[in-house]
């Protein structure tokens, strides 16, 4: 899936993995339902929410008609109990 950039392996994303939360850099366009249901088909998992938030954007470069910017988007999945994605620290 294009649309999944990469997993986020932080401090905080490893404290999450604890609680069986998985966070991921995601494209801006992507929807709550549309990465439950890849992650659902793809790891054979059952979620059971999902938290998004966009992070603020960096400034990159100049052009002539001002700085480009890019936005960012995370989203953490949280999996029910006895789920776990085994690619991820645990």
């Amino acid at each position: 899936m294009e649309k999944l950039r990469n997993q986020i392996i932080t401090e905080k994303s490893i404290r999450l993995l604890q609680q069986n939360q998985y966070t991921f850099h995601v494209d801006s366009r992507l929807t709550k339902t549309e990465m439950k249901n890849w992650i659902e088909g793809f790891f054979a998992v059952k979620v059971a929410g999902i938290n998004s938030s966009r992070m603020a954007s960096k400034r990159r470069g100049r052009s002539k008609l001002g700085l480009n910017s890019t936005s960012r988007k995370k989203m953490i999945a949280r999996l029910r109990a006895n789920y776990f994605i085994p690619l991820f620290i645990n």
